[in-house]
């Protein structure tokens, strides 16, 4: 067991931290298509995104879709075609903004997140965090024209078996959980290599100083400097937790 996740540590490591031909590490646009882009403003301007931008390694671009609606009052959505409560977003607004879009660049995946689609998890977020243009759209209100899913989107993703106002916090998610995996953005890399969910298991727990603390210790094996002994007792100790926690993980690796 320890063999193979050091095995799969040093693919996962070949792949994301490697860089470009020229020394330099990747870069990568995300385009993201909204109704409400000031909900994106304070998720992006903060943190691990923030620091990617300001070194240069990611940027971010937030597109109103209201730009492109249609007639004076700037319409983007309208009643569903059977009857029925709730509105969809209209093809014609988001297809110009897409269509714009692509006639600037290529994009490696067009994502729409929507509740009714595959889970995100920890593989989708290291296999997008290879690719350097990606484009988002957000739903809102019953959701969007079929017809965009069938003719535009690559990939559809959700972040968990409910529903919320709109996709912008989904795509937030989904940013984070990608641009800190580009090389150069968090200072140690391995830090990200080694996070849950990288190997289908849970962490392991980590402490820090104190060593005691109103009764409860540190466990000594941390303490020895031993480090491939620490290794083991790592491994260990995140199948224990994955077993006990997520035992359902154990299905989609085993």
């Amino acid at each position: 067991m320890n063999f193979f996740f050091k095995i799969y540590f040093q693919i996962l490591s070949s792949l994301i931290s490697k860089p470009h031909k020229n020394g330099t590490f990747a870069f990568m646009r995300i385009d993201i298509i909204s109704v409400a882009p000031s909900l994106l403003e304070s998720p992006f301007n903060h943190s691990i995104v923030k620091r990617a931008k300001d070194k240069g390694l990611a940027e971010i671009i937030i597109h109103d879709l209201r730009a492109y609606g249609l007639g004076n009052y700037k319409q983007i959505d309208d009643t569903q075609f059977g009857g029925g409560a709730g509105m969809v977003m209209m093809i014609e607004p988001i297809a110009n903004c897409i269509r714009k879009l692509q006639s600037e660049r290529i994009y490696d995946e067009i994502i729409y997140m929507t509740p009714d689609a595959k889970t995100l998890n920890q593989q989708t977020a290291n296999t997008l965090s290879l690719k350097k243009n990606i484009l988002i759209l957000t739903g809102h209100y019953k959701g969007v024209d079929q017809r965009i899913r069938d003719l535009f989107i690559t990939k559809e993703i959700s972040i968990g078996d409910y529903v919320l106002t709109g996709g912008e916090l989904a795509a937030a998610v989904l940013v984070d959980a990608v641009v800190r995996l580009i090389p150069g953005v968090i200072g140690d890399e391995q830090s990200a290599l080694t996070d849950s969910f990288q190997d289908n298991l849970l962490s392991p727990p980590v402490y820090t100083r104190p060593s005691e603390f109103e009764g409860t210790s540190v466990p000594d094996i941390l303490l020895t400097g031993n480090f491939p002994k620490i290794d083991d007792w790592r491994a260990e100790q995140a199948y224990k937790r994955t077993k006990q926690i997520r035992p359902d993980l154990f299905d989609e690796t085993f």
